[in-house]
């Protein structure tokens, strides 16, 4: 009986296999392509070799950008209507599964695919259908490519325009998007690269500390603990550099510093050890490293 079943078994995982392929070829064809799109993103996560299969098999990743270069003309003026941006998720979905997959994610970088999904972070329409595809394509670079922490990624980010991306994004997204956005910061900074980079001129230390000093302002009028953790962990991460510590030292939010958030921290043990970790670092004696942030002519 058991090997019956694991015959039939093995039997419709064959079967599985052959509707993978027949989607992928699918995705070639104009006619075909949405509801290969749609039963491809479904089964993403149970495949484990997709990333690699849709990588390699001719035409595909191209039908994949079509889709997103074909929504282009709907992003503005914004126009974008739920079905296209439901399809379009579907390919970003699929490529987020090839950024995230370790045998395609160096290839799929050195394409420079994710400029693509650029002009989706520059959408600034509140409605549904675009928020839905700013948080899609977030999520292509937050949980799938920031998430393997390799350092040809932050190499590749800072390359880009993300930094200031995710800044928009933080200070108007939905909250799902700037928890997203705010993530992506958080893992930037926690790399050494990236941390001095951001610090490596006033000009972008204070952008970031002006945003994340609105957020703070804003998360004490509509408190979420899940977005306030990253922010705090981004503040605890730049206190690590000596010229943004003096900086912070003027400029944290005192929300950070007295009791507004004691009551949304309440069972979070490790945002308040952060937080706790802080206000510590910028309590401790003045800067001796001249290195760091050139401060603002006086």
């Amino acid at each position: 009986m058991l090997a019956i079943g694991a015959a039939v078994t093995t039997a419709l995982a064959q079967v599985d296999r052959e509707k993978i392929y027949q989607w992928i070829n699918e995705l070639s064809s104009p006619e075909t392509r949405e509801n290969a799109l749609l039963e491809l993103s479904k089964k993403r996560e149970s495949v484990s070799d997709l990333a690699p299969m849709l990588w390699h098999s001719c035409g595909t990743i191209a039908a994949l950008l079509q889709e997103i270069v074909n929504i282009y003309p709907s992003i503005n003026p914004p126009t974008l209507t739920a079905h296209q941006s439901n399809r379009v998720c579907n390919a970003l979905a699929l490529l987020q599964c090839v950024a995230s997959h370790p045998e395609t994610r160096s290839a799929f970088l050195a394409a420079h695919i994710p400029l693509f999904l650029y002009p989706f972070l520059h959408t600034v329409s509140k409605t549904r259908p675009f928020e839905y595809l700013r948080l899609t394509s977030l999520g292509v670079i937050g949980r799938a490519l920031v998430k393997t922490d390799e350092q040809e990624v932050i190499n590749f980010l800072l390359t880009t325009e993300i930094i200031p991306l995710c800044l928009r994004i933080m200070e108007s997204g939905s909250e799902l998007s700037k928890t997203v956005a705010t993530f992506i910061l958080q893992k930037i900074l926690l790399d050494d690269t990236g941390l001095a980079y951001i610090c490596q001129t006033y000009e972008r230390f204070s952008h970031v500390a002006m945003i994340l000093g609105k957020m703070v302002l804003q998360l004490s009028k509509e408190p979420s603990a899940r977005l306030l953790k990253h922010v705090v962990r981004c503040y605890l991460r730049l206190s690590d550099n000596p010229r943004a510590r003096e900086a912070l030292r003027q400029c944290l939010p005192d929300q950070l510093k007295d009791t507004t958030f004691a009551q949304v921290l309440k069972d979070d043990t490790t945002t308040k050890r952060w937080l706790a970790q802080l206000v510590k670092n910028l309590q401790e004696g003045q800067v001796t490293d001249p290195r760091g942030i050139p401060l603002p002519p006086q």
